[in-house]
């Protein structure tokens, strides 16, 4: 990464969540802008790989191989990483290929990247190892990425991400840190930073698709896998608390909801940020409710912006 991302105050967007009156205690907003890495559109994906790339290279790998949906932030993420390394991707992706490709799959095509479409999530892991079969029979070296980079190496880029967000607030932590949260990696990764740095902070996951036991497992599973990667006691992250909130999903993944369109206005019309209709609308929405409720009064709240924000234009 050049540098850390930037750190901003959402004044007029809490503003809106009042009115400050009363019992009412204002609160101190915060964004964390992964919006903003210039690599690749930017987003939590991009800060992982930046990790698991790396890896890629030290095995002498040729090609990045990973899977989501066809409007996925990571196979863009993955795509543009391949390329800027002087590999190959190939990208395994539910659903039908448009007609005429936008958002994402718009990039992936100029990315160059190979794609390949399966009927259903649940082929998705099986169609990535077929692929890893056929390029090894050709000579080619491959290496397999999981969903969102949702891998311990991944996650361990969001424990980095935690001290630079301390060396930001000149190890001020916030009281709470808002996520959205899907496949696990970027929630496992932020709790094991705070762990590892001390705090009590406590980091909400907002889910886009699954439920909160689907989710919550996953991130526990990554932070097991963290353990054994940093050589630490088993316990240490994966005993930590995992919170996840699953009520702002709607009818399902990729479909706006009410309370997430107006968050994505709400953040564009007070504060010039621009979050996307699968991911950060429905966080975002999630932080909104609860600050409505007076749950946030009188702390100090971080909203971590993971990017997405080409999916506005899918």
């Amino acid at each position: 990464m050049p540098g850390p991302t930037p750190l901003q105050k959402l004044n007029r967007l809490h503003d809106a969540l009042g009115p400050w009156t009363g019992a009412r205690q204002a609160f101190e907003l915060l964004v964390k802008r992964d919006d903003s890495i210039p690599s690749g559109f930017g987003g939590n994906k991009v800060r992982k790989l930046q990790l698991v790339a790396p890896q890629a290279i030290a095995e002498r790998c040729d090609t990045l191989i990973t899977c989501g949906g066809v409007q996925s932030n990571h196979m863009r993420a993955t795509a543009a990483t391949a390329a800027t390394i002087g590999m190959k991707a190939v990208l395994v992706a539910n659903g039908a290929p448009q007609s005429k490709p936008t958002a994402n799959a718009l990039l992936d095509r100029l990315l160059g990247a190979d794609i390949r479409y399966v009927a259903s999530r649940d082929e998705r892991a099986p169609e990535m190892e077929r692929v890893a079969h056929e390029l090894i029979a050709k000579g080619r070296r491959p290496f397999v990425i999981p969903l969102g980079a949702s891998m311990p190496l991944g996650a361990a880029a969001f424990a980095l991400a935690v001290g630079e967000l301390l060396s930001q607030t000149g190890n001020s932590a916030p009281d709470a840190i808002v996520l959205s949260t899907s496949s696990g990696g970027t929630q496992a990764g932020v709790i094991a930073g705070c762990r590892l740095h001390g705090l009590a902070t406590r980091v909400i996951g907002i889910s886009a698709d699954e439920s909160s036991s689907k989710i919550g497992a996953e991130v526990r599973r990554i932070l097991i896998g963290l353990e054994a990667l940093l050589g630490i006691d088993r316990g240490i992250l994966s005993e930590a608390d995992v919170e996840i909130d699953d009520t702002f999903v709607g009818d399902g993944y990729g479909i706006p909801t009410a309370a997430s369109t107006e968050a994505i206005e709400m953040c564009a019309g007070l504060e010039g940020l621009f979050l996307d209709p699968t991911y950060t609308g429905k966080a975002m929405a999630g932080l909104m409710a609860r600050g409505r409720r007076g749950e946030l009064d009188g702390s100090r709240v971080l909203f971590w912006h993971t990017g997405g924000q080409v999916g506005l234009f899918a």
